[in-house]
C-alpha cells in the first residue's frame, strides 16, 4: 500500500473508521511531507501545524464518542488562497491584501469544517486567479512535482501541485477559464469544475463572477465525488447559487454504468495540439468505444470565437471587482502618495503585479464609452452562441470527450508573450462561457513522463452523469496511481 500521504480519501476514510489510523497520525504525516517538499514546491503560501493538529484530535475525539462525521472526518484538505478561512490569511497571493486576515469563512469552508476536514494550509495561484501557470504569484512560483523546472498549471497551481505532491489528500480550486482542469492535467490529478450555481461562490475572491466556480483536486473521481457531496448545493448568500435537488454523487457512481453517447467535437482536434496528448485522447476515445460507447462527431461552431469573448467578458468583470482594492478601506496602502488622488493611482500600481493591471486596463476598455457596444454587449451575444452550441450537441450525445489542454507542462518563464500564455485555455474556456460542468482526469504521460489529461464536458447540473462516464475510463486504467518521485 502507498504512503499515507498518497491514499484516496474513500481509503483513508474506511482506516478511520475501522480504527486502524487516527486523524492525529494521518495529519502529521501529511505534515511532515509538507515540510519536506514545500522548499522545492512552494505548493503552499500559508499552513498552520497547531491549527490542523487541533483539528485532528477533535476529529479523534468524534469517532471514539461515536459522532463521525461522514467521509472527510479527519481528513486533511488544503484550500487555494482565494477561499475565505476565518482568522487565516487570505491573500489571492498578491502583494495588495498581503497583511489581510479573513474575518469570516466561505460557504465551502463552512461546509467542509461541518464534515469534519482537517483545513491545514493556503494554496498558491496565480495573482487574484488570473493566469495558466502560477508565476503570477507575488509569493513566488509554484513547481509542477513532476518535474521541478516546468509550471504545475494556473491560476490552481498550488492546489493541484499540493495534490501530486501528497501534501494534501484532496484540495479546492476555482475554475474560471479553466483553473481547475488544466492543472490538474499538468499534475496528473483529477479536476472537477462544477456547473456554474451548484457550488456557493460566497467568500471566494471574485475574478469574473459570471465564471468563477469553486470546485475539487482529487486523486480519484470517487474522492472527487466526495468532496462535492459536501461542498454542493444552495446558498442564500450567492445570488447565483441554483436550486437543485443534489444527488449523492458517490452513490450514483455505482448505479450508472452506461455505456453512453459521446461527442467529439471537431473544432478541438485541429491545428495547435500536441502530437502525444492528440494520441493519448484518441487512445480514451477507443477505450470508450471498446466498452460499448457510441462516439459521434459534433460540431461547436462558434469555439473559433471562445478566446476572444471569454477575454473580453473576464477582464470586464475583473475590472468591476477589483475596483474596490484602492488603498482606503482595506489592502495595501502607498506610504508615497501625495494626496488621496495620488494614494488610488500608487496604492494600485504597488499592489497589483504586471498581469492583474493587464487586465484591470483590458477590462476597463472594453466598458468603456463608445466601445461597450462593439465589444462587451456584443461578446455576452457571442457567449450565448457558444452555450447554444453546446446544448445543441446534448441532443446527440451524453457527454463530449476532449484534450483538456493542447501541450503538456511547459518549463518556467518559457511563455513570456501573454497570448502565448491565453491559448493554454483554448479547450476550457467555452465551458466557463457555457455555464457547464467538466473534468479532468489522467490519460498517460508524454515520452518525457509529463503527465496528460483528457477533458469530459457534461450536460448542465448532470455531474452524476460526468463522475461516473470519467470513473468508467479511470478503472480501466491505473494513472490515478501513479506519483511523482520527490
Amino acid at each position: 500500500m502507498s504512503a499515507l500521504h498518497f491514499q484516496t480519501i474513500a481509503a483513508l476514510a474506511d482506516q478511520l473508521a475501522e480504527k486502524k489510523l487516527s486523524a492525529k497520525e494521518l495529519t502529521q504525516a501529511v505534515l511532515a511531507r509538507t515540510k519536506a517538499t514545500e522548499p522545492r514546491v512552494h505548493a503552499f503560501n500559508f499552513f498552520d501545524e497547531a491549527d490542523a493538529l487541533f483539528g485532528a484530535v477533535a476529529s479523534d475525539t468524534r469517532r471514539a464518542a461515536g459522532l463521525a462525521l461522514g467521509p472527510l472526518d479527519g481528513i486533511p484538505l488544503g484550500l487555494k488562497d482565494v477561499i475565505a478561512v476565518k482568522d487565516q490569511p487570505l491573500t489571492a497571493s498578491s502583494k495588495m491584501l498581503a497583511n489581510f486576515v479573513s474575518p469570516y469563512d466561505a460557504t465551502v469552508t463552512t461546509k467542509l469544517k461541518a464534515a469534519g476536514a482537517v483545513l491545514h494550509g493556503r494554496l498558491n495561484c496565480d495573482e487574484f486567479a488570473m493566469g495558466s501557470s502560477t508565476e503570477n504569484s507575488a509569493t513566488g512560483p509554484t513547481a509542477n512535482p513532476w518535474d521541478l523546472a516546468r509550471v504545475p498549471g494556473g491560476s490552481s497551481g498550488g492546489s493541484a501541485a499540493a495534490l501530486a505532491a501528497g501534501s494534501a489528500i484532496a484540495t479546492l480550486g476555482s475554475d474560471t477559464g479553466g483553473s481547475i482542469r488544466q492543472p490538474a492535467a499538468f499534475c496528473g490529478v483529477v479536476g472537477l469544475k462544477p456547473t456554474y450555481g451548484l457550488v456557493s461562490r460566497f467568500g471566494l475572491i471574485a475574478y469574473a463572477s459570471s465564471l468563477d466556480q469553486i470546485g475539487p483536486f482529487a486523486r480519484t473521481v470517487e474522492d472527487a465525488a466526495i468532496v462535492l457531496n459536501a461542498i454542493a448545493g444552495h446558498d442564500e448568500r450567492d445570488s447565483t447559487s441554483f436550486r437543485t435537488a443534489i444527488p449523492d454523487y458517490r452513490a450514483e457512481l455505482a448505479k450508472r454504468r452506461g455505456p453512453w453517447k459521446l461527442g467529439i467535437p471537431r473544432e478541438y482536434f485541429g491545428e495547435g495540439l500536441d502530437p502525444e496528448i492528440g494520441a493519448a485522447v484518441e487512445r480514451a476515445v477507443a477505450f470508450y468505444q471498446s466498452q460499448g460507447c457510441e462516439i459521434r462527431e459534433v460540431s461547436l461552431p462558434h469555439t473559433q470565437y471562445c478566446l476572444d469573448t471569454y477575454y473580453i467578458i473576464a477582464t470586464a468583470e475583473a475590472s468591476s471587482n477589483l475596483a474596490r482594492y484602492d488603498g482606503i478601506r482595506y489592502g495595501h496602502r502607498s506610504k508615497n502618495a501625495k494626496d488621496v488622488v495620488d494614494l488610488y493611482f500608487q496604492s494600485r500600481a504597488e499592489g497589483f503585479g504586471a498581469e492583474v493591471k493587464r487586465r484591470i486596463i483590458l477590462g476597463t476598455y472594453v466598458l468603456s464609452s463608445g466601445y461597450y457596444d462593439a465589444f462587451y454587449l456584443r461578446a455576452q451575444k457571442v457567449r450565448t452562441l457558444i452555450r447554444q452550441d453546446f446544448l445543441n450537441a446534448y441532443k446527440e450525445v451524453d457527454a463530449l470527450i476532449t484534450p483538456t489542454s493542447p501541450i503538456p507542462a511547459f518549463k518556467l518563464g518559457e511563455k513570456s508573450d501573454p497570448l502565448a500564455m491565453y491559448l493554454c485555455d483554448i479547450y476550457t474556456i467555452g465551458v466557463n462561457l457555457a455555464g457547464l460542468p467538466a473534468i479532468s482526469v489522467p490519460c498517460g504521460f508524454t515520452k518525457s513522463q509529463l503527465p496528460i489529461g483528457v477533458q469530459l464536458i457534461g450536460q448542465p447540473f448532470q455531474e452524476a452523469n460526468l463522475l461516473a462516464i470519467a470513473q468508467a475510463y479511470e478503472r480501466g486504467h491505473e494513472w490515478s496511481t501513479k506519483n511523482p518521485n520527490l
